[in-house]
């Protein structure tokens, strides 16, 4: 009973620090978009978690694990009901780590930030209303049958060699990033964004608030990898966390280097974006890592931010805040990096690792698709331009974010 206290108590607080990770979503996005949208961006992020956690409660955690199924989609039943013993108390003893409802609210933090992702991808010109219905669908039914493939004993966890994903590099960031790719492509390009073909610079207006939503997401980060070992084990939890750390170091200082040999200045924002490319890099694999590993996986991830955003430009496909770029491509390298380095490196891990990363594509692309493609021919998904030019705050919302101060935007 003392351990699974000492566990629970463990799993609990990293619950708390994931939880504490939207903070850090809704400074970061709000920091690196004009002041006239920042009422509908902190909407929809507190949007997200709260009709998130009420989806994952009613459908969410019992389509993500179903229990016996048959590994691609199946159903426990709505709402919560804890395990009960043989005489009808409540069992305390769910598994060796954590009880039934710590168990619950830890998996159900991680649902709402799939749709966080794609929240930054398409800020400052699509409609909230679509948005939201966008976001009750992927995050009630989409994440979480992605999710019973993998964690919930799905077709990918008894592949002869299962695929691994230890935190959600493919499971969390990449089913947001695939959404967020799709949305941007149905949604277009914000007005000013790409001149006679060049892609503009459109500055976010507080640097400030977006470096701070970093360190928090940094923070945040020790609970959604250190409590993804789902125990309070002293060695595991260590390691994980030393190894997340190098890697967000690691991924933060390369991406600033090459950006500044790339591009001849010193950009803070790649700084940034290069920090949480490390993060999402190591999450597939940071239980698995030596620390030379993590800092190889972090740099890589590092390199990977500047040309993966240089390349979303080219292609015009236009993103506020670097989210594909850090969610979807460091994504996908940390999920093949788990066939590469560390302890379950060789030829048939990473096979299975391209078959999840194919298998997650495959379904978040035609579902997002699906979804934002009806939405946008029945109702329509992209703000007039006089709203998007004088902003969603004083048209979807009706109020200034700093009604005391206001900067001259165009």
């Amino acid at each position: 009973m003392e351990l699974l206290t000492t566990n629970n108590v463990w799993m609990m607080i990293c619950t708390a620090l994931v939880f504490f990770m939207h903070l850090g979503f809704a400074f970061l996005e709000i920091g690196l978009t004009r002041q006239k949208n920042t009422l509908n961006i902190l909407f929809k992020n507190i949007f997200i978690i709260t009709v998130g956690l009420l989806l994952y409660a009613l459908v969410g955690f019992n389509l993500m694990y179903p229990g016996e199924f048959n590994g691609f989609l199946g159903f426990a039943g709505f709402g919560l009901d804890s395990p009960l013993t043989a005489d009808g108390a409540l069992d305390l003893t769910y598994n060796e780590g954590y009880t039934y409802w710590t168990d619950f609210l830890f998996q159900g933090m991680f649902a709402a930030t799939a749709a966080t992702i794609v929240s930054g991808a398409v800020a400052e010109r699509m409609k909230i209303g679509p948005f939201m219905i966008f976001t009750v669908i992927y995050v009630g039914l989409i994440y979480p049958i992605a999710g019973s493939w993998k964690w919930g004993g799905g077709f990918l966890q008894t592949l002869e060699t299962p695929f691994y994903d230890f935190a959600g590099s493919t499971l969390v960031h990449s089913v947001g990033g695939w959404a967020a790719v799709v949305a941007v492509a149905l949604l277009g390009s914000r007005i000013g964004k790409f001149k006679d073909g060049k892609p503009q610079a459109i500055p976010g207006h507080n640097i400030p608030l977006a470096t701070a939503g970093v360190i928090i997401l940094w923070l945040g980060w020790f609970g959604f990898n250190g409590g993804s070992v789902l125990s309070a084990d002293p060695a595991l939890t260590s390691l994980t966390l030393v190894t997340t750390c190098l890697a967000a170091a690691a991924g933060g200082v390369v991406a600033s280097l090459v950006s500044t040999l790339k591009y001849k200045n010193l950009d803070l924002t790649m700084f940034l974006n290069g920090i949480l490319g490390g993060l999402v890099g190591i999450t597939a694999g940071a239980d698995q890592m030596s620390p030379t590993d993590a800092i190889i996986i972090g740099a890589v991830a590092g390199v990977i931010i500047v040309f993966a955003v240089a390349l979303i430009d080219k292609i015009k496909l236009d993103d506020p805040v670097g989210a594909i770029a850090v969610h979807l491509a460091c994504g996908i390298w940390g999920t093949l990096a788990v066939g590469i380095f560390g302890a379950l490196a060789s030829g048939a891990q990473f096979v299975s690792q391209l078959i999840g990363v194919a298998s997650y594509a495959g379904l978040c692309i035609v579902s997002s698709f699906l979804i934002i493609f009806i939405l946008k021919k029945v109702v329509g998904i992209r703000v007039s331009e006089r709203e998007e030019l004088e902003g969603l705050d004083a048209h979807e919302h009706g109020m200034d974010a700093y009604p005391d101060f206001r900067l001259n935007e165009h």
